[in-house]
């Protein structure tokens, strides 16, 4: 079994669940990730790593060389006051990537605005409203234009609110730090973090330039829809709900802005990938079921 080259810009949730899935699926792998911090090592499940130092204005000189012989590129830092910090740095330097076979740029759903609870698929119109909407979609046009310039091998994944094991509403309905809006007709998309990895994991064998992927599950759904769920299985009261005027928070005002549902079909048949949680219920039935 040959050994691949993974380079991840970020290390979060979803590049450490991709690393898990690989160790998992026993590929033989070498990995090379960036933070904030200064060059050292790592240590996950037995697997050692280097961590890059990588900010806007500073980095370890010697990340050119390790994306020089990468085979697979993972990005997964959000941009920083607008800006990509990443494409920025592979435009200055790094001209030719021999090796790659892809170069994954980990986008969101907000690219495209508000719907207004219609659907919305990888051809609609993207009229994002929010600063976070506004600056994935700046990032996702620098990587396709600098993909085109050197000929990179591109692939952006427009991933919708992604919950895990380890975030997710359940835990913030025992907290107490969940807060649902009473908005008629709002609905938003979400993903389960190991069906992120999953599908990375299947676009190792296939792989289409240029191309575009909604990362969602079957079943948009409301925000108290998901709570009222959540509560019935916490055998909980679900919040009081409040107005959209009442919220102080920023993010979640920017959150109730837009309305959409999100379609997944190219992601399904192009990767011939059956989801592991289709929608909200297999997923918070699981967290419930093994980690609560």
């Amino acid at each position: 079994m040959s050994k691949i080259n993974v380079f991840c810009f970020g290390f979060g949730q979803v590049a450490e669940c991709f690393i898990n899935k690989l160790i998992q699926e026993k590929k033989v792998f070498d990995l090379s990730i960036t933070s904030r911090q200064e060059t050292h090592k790592i240590e996950l499940n037995n697997f050692k790593i280097t961590s890059y130092h990588f900010t806007n204005d500073k980095y370890d000189s010697s990340i050119t060389k390790k994306l020089e012989n990468a085979n697979y590129i993972l990005i997964s830092i959000p941009p920083i006051d607008g800006e990509d910090i990443v494409v920025k740095y592979v435009d200055k330097n790094l001209k030719q990537i021999k090796n790659c076979k892809w170069i994954t740029y980990l986008s969101a759903t907000s690219v495209y605005g508000d719907h207004k609870g219609g659907w919305v698929d990888e051809k609609s119109i993207t009229k994002p409203s929010s600063i976070n909407g506004l600056s994935r979609l700046k990032a996702e046009n620098s990587w396709i234009k600098l993909s085109n310039k050197y000929q990179y091998p591109l692939q952006i994944f427009r991933l919708a609110g992604i919950y895990s094991n380890e975030y997710n509403i359940l835990k913030r309905l025992l907290t107490g730090k969940l807060q649902i809006v009473n908005k008629k007709n709002h609905f938003f998309s979400r993903i389960h973090v190991e069906d992120i990895a999953n599908i990375l994991f299947k676009s190792l064998y296939n792989f289409k330039n240029n191309e575009i992927y909604n990362i969602c599950d079957d079943k948009p759904a409301s925000q108290s829809e998901i709570a009222s769920y959540g509560a019935k299985l916490l055998k909980i009261d679900q919040p009081n709900s409040v107005s959209l005027e009442e919220v102080e928070s920023e993010m979640l005002q920017s959150f109730y802005k837009d309305s959409k549902k999100v379609n997944n079909k190219k992601m399904k048949a192009f990767f011939k990938y059956n989801l592991k949680f289709p929608t909200y219920v297999e997923g918070l039935n699981y967290i419930f079921n093994n980690n609560l």
